[in-house]
């Protein structure tokens, strides 16, 4: 299936859509990481914050699939970033999933308000990378400005910005500067998930260009938003923990969106964000400690 698999900028090899598991409790993650790899999965998304990176590697492994054929990305938070505190996150993480190796270790946030410590938080996956622990590295939620910086001050060229992106924020410009880069923009939130729950007065399930397009197909709003990412060069991380949802997001690969018709989810965009002001996140209001592996 080649259509779901995008070279990274190493030449790393990265499955376009893959399972997040964001707020998803540690006792339902074993069983939904299990279920996508049943269905086809190859690529887990979880993050040292989320709690549940020890079930990830529990779902891995009941599979019953080998690890060189899982794509396993998760993240350092805040709390651990500098030099030594980021590689003791890795081990920590790499601990939590049973693993050796990480596919992708990127930084969660850009902590601004700190950014020496993501200078060197980065420069620590920059030695993980040249020590075989991690085959790819990336940041999350850096902004073009935080970008530029972090390009100006390091070596190695992040391959993966993963950032809220989806018909109602997709972040253009910063798009923009991933091309010009060659690093790929990676979805969280793609179906707009984000829209329901964030107080807003706009659902992208709702969305009658969204409803119209998938009836055209015979897909659902959903699938009509992750085959648009697809099509656009971008890989996406949608959630669920049913079994159906989870099938549902992955059967995107039988059908093919209309120049016109992505152009009119491109017209979706309004530039309001739904998630956290990436500025907003400093060690006083989101510092937490990691547990041990």
């Amino acid at each position: 299936m080649t259509e779901n698999i995008i070279t990274l900028n190493n030449g790393v090899q990265l499955p376009a859509i893959g399972l997040g598991v964001f707020q998803t409790p540690p006792e339902e993650t074993t069983t939904a990481v299990a279920d996508a790899l049943d269905l086809g999965y190859r690529h887990i998304d979880t993050a040292a914050a989320y709690g549940n990176e020890r079930e990830v590697g529990d779902g891995i492994r009941r599979s019953g699939l080998d690890r060189a054929e899982v794509f396993i990305e998760t993240k350092i938070w805040i709390s651990d970033y500098g030099y030594d505190a980021t590689l003791h996150g890795f081990a920590k993480s790499a601990g939590k999933l049973g693993v050796d190796q990480l596919d992708l270790l990127i930084l969660h946030q850009p902590l601004t308000s700190r950014f020496d410590l993501t200078i060197e938080a980065y420069r620590a996956l920059e030695q993980l990378l040249a020590d075989g622990k991690v085959r790819a590295i990336g940041v999350s939620n850096f902004m073009p400005e935080v970008l530029t910086r972090l390009l100006a001050e390091t070596t190695v060229v992040p391959a993966v910005n993963q950032i809220e992106l989806h018909p109602y924020f997709q972040q253009k410009q910063l798009q923009a500067l991933h091309d010009e880069h060659n690093i790929l923009t990676q979805a969280w939130s793609p179906i707009g998930g984000i829209t329901s729950y964030a107080g807003g007065d706009k659902r992208s399930f709702d969305d009658p260009t969204l409803i119209d397009i998938g009836a055209r197909h015979g897909k659902t709003p959903a699938q009509v938003m992750l085959r648009w990412h697809i099509q656009e060069g971008r890989s996406a991380i949608p959630k669920s923990t049913k079994r159906t949802r989870i099938a549902e997001n992955f059967n995107v690969f039988d059908f093919q969106l209309s120049p016109d018709e992505l152009a009119a989810v491109d017209a979706l965009d309004t530039d309001v964000r739904s998630g956290p002001e990436p500025d907003s996140i400093t060690l006083d209001n989101y510092g937490m400690a990691i547990p041990e592996a």
